[in-house]
């Protein structure tokens, strides 16, 4: 019977063949131990010299690591495997023999792993951050479908910028300029005046210049954003899936966070409500940590975002940033006109901001003279600001950062590990 390695507790003390590499293996006298994998799972197999003969037990120890194989054997209960089973091997056949394989058990450098990224992946370490990063990306659809959104797909070629900034990837579109999206937030606005309710998914590029462990020039973004929503709402929505997916990993990676040394008592804490503190009382709160390098209108960098999660411990959202800091779109304060009814989420753990939403501004003539301050071209946003004409409601989105997310879920120091192929600044290879 073949099958794969995830179902093959349904085979106990059957004989089965699956299709594997030889990610490792070692010997121990007349026993040889296969580390096997088919990328799905894990699983060893036990070669016994007595039971295999001769000639088979000496090519089961000359296998060279990531060789594939067709791998025949039974299936045995072993509680001290992840999967609960091991394989008592019975045969084999080499498919493809691996020669001189780089990446072996030893230590490697970082550079050296990133040279090789295309078969890094194979680790067992990658291979349990790839699977939360998908069990988020399907949680985050279970989420949005069950909760009545529609999946909007913006484009990833615009003619202008959501943010207003300068870091934009430009390219030629044939006579015009166009850049690479940043966000799919305007084109959500957009969609959500049509259905209520959407989410865009998908790449964004940021041409900024950092080195940090929580940036990458290319990453991906999921953005909802509401009809009839207000400020306070959207937070509770941005509650409710952030514990969403912390649950769901919780619930379908065991196996990947044991992998990967996951403390689960922080992910089981990340439940709502998250605590909400304002800008002012964050600005206070860092000053009473002898931050004193910092003042009003000043952005928070990465270890005053670190202070302030560290002092709650679980995720905490930072509200109503000065109306300097944040893009033109957002909506001001009804009582305050420095501020607006925006928020970052904080992880805790020194992940960082992983979320950023905002109300955005309803009204047309706000609107207008929003892009007129931050000198942006009105013929540019000329059909965004058709929204605010032709049946404008308030309405209220936010953007979630997928590696950031997925780093702090899994625990991985830095966001190069939570995408296939990353885009550093100063890597596009492989």
């Amino acid at each position: 019977m073949k099958t794969t390695i995830s179902k093959i507790g349904a085979y106990a003390d059957q004989e089965v063949t699956i299709g594997a590499w030889l990610a490792n293996k070692r010997s121990s006298g007349k026993i040889a131990f296969l580390q096997l994998r088919d990328g799905i799972g894990f699983i060893q197999g036990v070669v016994v010299k007595a039971d295999v003969g001769e000639d088979l037990f000496a090519q089961a120890k000359n296998i060279t690591q990531e060789s594939a194989l067709y791998v025949t054997g039974t299936v045995r209960a072993e509680e001290r495997s992840p999967s609960g089973y091991e394989l008592t091997v019975t045969g084999f056949t080499v498919i493809s023999e691996s020669k001189d394989y780089p990446i072996t058990p030893k230590k490697h450098g970082t550079d050296f792993l990133m040279d090789h990224r295309h078969l890094w992946l194979r680790s067992k370490r990658q291979q349990a951050v790839m699977k939360i990063r998908d069990q988020i990306i399907h949680a985050t659809y279970e989420f949005f479908h069950e909760h009545g959104f529609s999946k909007l797909d913006s484009p990833i070629l615009t003619g202008s910028s959501p943010e207003g900034t300068s870091e934009l990837f430009a390219t030629k579109y044939f006579d015009e300029d166009a850049y690479l999206s940043q966000s799919g937030q305007l084109y959500a606005e957009a969609g959500a005046m049509a259905l209520g309710r959407v989410f865009t998914f998908g790449p964004t590029f940021r041409a900024e210049k950092s080195k940090t462990r929580r940036h990458l020039i290319e990453f991906w973004m999921i953005e909802p954003e509401m009809a009839f929503v207000e400020f306070d709402e959207n937070l509770e929505w941005q509650e409710r899936y952030v514990s969403h997916l912390a649950a769901s990993v919780l619930e379908n990676n065991q196996i990947e966070l044991k992998t990967l040394g996951r403390d689960l008592s922080k992910l089981e804490a990340i439940q709502a409500p998250f605590p909400r503190i304002t800008y002012d009382e964050a600005l206070k709160l860092l000053h009473e940590k002898g931050f004193d390098d910092i003042s009003w209108g000043d952005d928070f960098g990465s270890p005053h975002e670190t202070a302030i999660a560290e002092h709650y411990d679980k995720p905490v959202f930072i509200t109503h940033y000065p109306t300097s800091l944040k893009p033109f779109y957002m909506q001001p304060d009804p009582n305050r006109d420095d501020v607006v009814l925006c928020a970052d989420l904080i992880a805790p753990e020194g992940y960082g901001e992983v979320i950023g939403g905002s109300e955005r501004i309803h009204d047309y003539d706000l609107l207008k003279q929003r892009i007129a301050e931050h000198n942006l071209s009105e013929e540019t946003y000329e059909w965004y600001l058709d929204l605010r004409k032709y049946g404008s409601v308030p309405h209220s989105g936010f953007g979630l950062g997928l590696e950031r997310t997925v780093a702090w879920l899994s625990g991985v120091e830095h966001v190069r590990e939570t995408i296939p192929f990353p885009r550093l600044l100063n890597r596009l290879y492989p």
